[in-house]
């Protein structure tokens, strides 16, 4: 190769989807949709870099009825371009890393396994009036709640949706300005208070709630196992605890902005602070991904307070 051609070589793979359409297509055949689930860049997009790519050498093509399926052409790969593979494929990228993980899962699917979460599908497939927003406010009319707790509401975004279906709504958070804006939301619902309150430190007696939430609060807390344990002790028993968080991560830099203390809690983790807490976890697991780098991962976990007998909803 002359420098001309190491030139053109870097240029196509200064791109970082490209490389990630690389390393995916390295060992096997996949079509436009395939990659577009597992990475979750647009079509057009994806097509884009795959004529690129094709148009290189890089890749190959294989007509089958109606359907495109790409591989990578390695026996014609320039030396660079290998060289430049070889060591994305050895690195510990979170990203890559990702895709293979995505592509296990697509694999499973196909297979008859769990269906891969369709999380992007709402926003990919618009059209008028289908939101998450709209989707979570039909969710929740199927919901009949007591007495709720809204632990770290912040401006009571989801709490607007679950006002109307619960006997009585409790928001609080550390944060005046948070804890201001979520009254002003919830002004109109004369069973709902705010306050503002230390989450390791609630202000409420011992078994108060039927229903407790922790939306997205625990990497703020600054002691989370302390705040798990306060939020099991205001639960009733036979009471359900719902939390989500982030998964583990390594993304901090893109976190850390919003003043989170702690880079996720994988679903391993999170069952654990509810077990110590004394709930019995009817689930942890991973819920949805973001579309939007990082793709971050969002954690669901349930937990119920066992009755007086012992029993919980679980069982």
């Amino acid at each position: 190769m002359n420098l001309a051609q190491h030139v053109d070589t870097l240029n196509l793979l200064g791109d970082e989807n490209r490389i990630r359409l690389c390393a995916l297509l390295r060992g096997r055949e996949l079509c436009v949709t395939d990659l577009v689930r597992v990475t979750g860049v647009a079509q057009s997009r994806v097509s884009t870099h795959l004529g690129r790519l094709r148009e290189a050498g890089f890749v190959r093509d294989r007509r089958q009825g109606a359907q495109s399926f790409y591989a990578l052409a390695t026996d014609s790969l320039p030396s660079s371009a290998r060289v430049i593979l070889d060591e994305a494929a050895n690195a510990a990228d979170p990203t890559l890393e990702g895709d293979q993980k995505r592509l296990a899962e697509l694999d499973a699917e196909r297979r008859g396994g769990l269906p891969e979460s369709a999380v992007s599908e709402i926003e990919r497939d618009y059209s008028p009036g289908r939101t998450w927003h709209s989707l979570a406010v039909g969710l929740s009319g199927l919901l009949k709640l007591g007495d709720v707790l809204d632990a770290g509401s912040g401006d009571g975004a989801a709490a607007s949706s679950l006002a109307p279906f619960c006997r009585s709504l409790t928001c609080i958070d550390t944060n005046p300005r948070m804890i201001e804006a979520a009254r002003e939301r919830l002004q109109r619902y004369s069973h709902v208070r705010t306050q503002v309150a230390d989450l390791h430190d609630l202000p409420f007696e011992a078994s108060s709630f039927d229903a407790v939430l922790m939306f997205h609060t625990l990497t703020y807390a600054e002691r989370p196992a302390r705040a798990v344990a306060e939020c099991a002790r205001v639960l009733r028993p036979g009471g359900r605890l719902v939390l989500l968080c982030l998964d583990e991560h390594r993304q901090s830099e893109v976190t850390a902005r919003y003043g989170e203390r702690h880079p996720g809690f994988s679903p391993r983790a999170v069952r654990a602070l509810l077990s110590r807490a004394g709930l019995s976890v009817v689930s942890s697991e991973i819920a949805c991904r973001e579309i939007k780098k990082p793709h971050l991962q969002v954690v669901l976990a349930i937990a119920d307070k066992a009755d007086k007998t012992g029993k919980t909803k679980q069982a």
